[in-house]
């Protein structure tokens, strides 16, 4: 049974509601829309810092990609952060400079060739 405010003549007011509701719904769904966009274009000091950083280390996780390094390893972290760990050694030692060096050398020369 249909209620009572919606019968006789009183179609109207259901109709009020169904539209008010979906005004409602978009106008919640725009505000969601502005505020995403707001997000996405976010300047603050903080929130462009946070970006700087994450580019920079989704660009060295490339760089061991890139060296073939994952592969080689089988996609074992350990292995990985244990090189990493000789590397800083060897750059903290009196050989430290010739490494370096050595090891700049080389990745311009594959830089160039890729």
């Amino acid at each position: 049974m249909v209620p009572r405010s919606f019968r006789d003549g009183h179609g109207e007011l259901h109709r009020h509601l169904t539209a008010t509701l979906a005004a409602l719904k978009r106008n919640r769904a725009a505000r969601n829309r502005h505020q995403a966009a707001l997000t996405r274009h976010d300047m603050r000091t903080w929130q462009v810092e946070r970006r700087k950083r994450t580019r920079h280390l989704i660009e060295l996780g490339g760089l061991v990609v890139k060296a073939g390094i994952v592969d080689l390893t089988g996609d074992d972290r350990a292995i990985i952060y244990g090189a990493l760990l000789w590397m800083a050694d060897k750059l903290k030692s009196d050989q430290g400079e010739h490494a370096r060096s050595l090891w700049a050398a080389r990745g311009r020369q594959a830089f160039q060739d890729n």
